[in-house]
C-alpha cells in the first residue's frame, strides 16, 4: 500500500458538488493507494503508522505530534493513480493499482482500522469522480509505504 500524507488545516471532498467528507485541522489528508499483492495486514499497518507518524505541529517541548496525540482528525482517499507508472512514454500505466474488487475492501480496511485505534475518519466515495479540496500546512507532504 503507498499513501501521500499532506498535514492541512482543512481539506474536504465533494462529489457531484456535494460535501462526502471534510475535516477541519490540524490533521491529515491521506490519498491511500492499493497494489495486487497487499492485504488487510498491510491496511492494519498502514493505519497504525498514519495514526502514530508524528506530523503534526510541536508541543510546548519542541516534540512532533501525531494525530493520536491530538485526536487530530484524518480524510482518507483512494487514489488509484499512486501506482501509475509513467517511466516510459507520455502515457502512465495503472497495471500495477488493484482493481476495485480488491482495492475497496483494503481501503474500508484502512478507515475501520483508524476508527478502531480512535481515529475520527472522513473519507472520499470509492471510484467517483471527486474534487479535493485542501490547506497544506507547511506546506508538509510525505510517501508512506507498507
Amino acid at each position: 500500500m503507498r499513501a501521500v500524507v499532506q498535514r492541512v488545516t482543512e481539506a474536504r471532498v465533494t462529489v457531484a458538488g456535494e460535501t462526502v467528507g471534510a475535516i477541519e485541522g490540524p490533521g491529515l489528508c491521506v490519498l491511500v493507494g492499493v497494489t495486487h499483492d497487499d492485504t488487510p495486514a498491510k491496511a492494519a499497518q498502514l493505519a497504525r503508522k498514519l495514526w502514530t507518524l508524528r506530523l503534526l505541529p510541536a508541543n510546548a517541548e519542541g516534540v512532533e505530534q501525531s494525530c493520536s496525540d491530538l485526536g487530530a482528525p484524518l480524510l482518507v482517499i483512494s487514489q488509484f493513480t499512486l501506482y501509475g507508472d509513467a517511466r516510459k512514454g507520455r502515457r502512465p500505466t495503472w497495471n500495477a493499482a488493484a482493481p476495485g474488487p480488491v482495492a475497496e475492501p483494503l481501503v474500508d480496511e484502512v478507515v475501520a482500522q483508524l476508527r478502531a485505534l480512535g481515529a475520527k475518519v472522513e473519507t472520499g466515495r470509492f471510484g467517483a469522480d471527486m474534487q479535493v479540496a485542501l490547506v497544506n500546512d507547511g506546506p508538509f507532504t510525505v510517501l508512506v509505504e507498507v
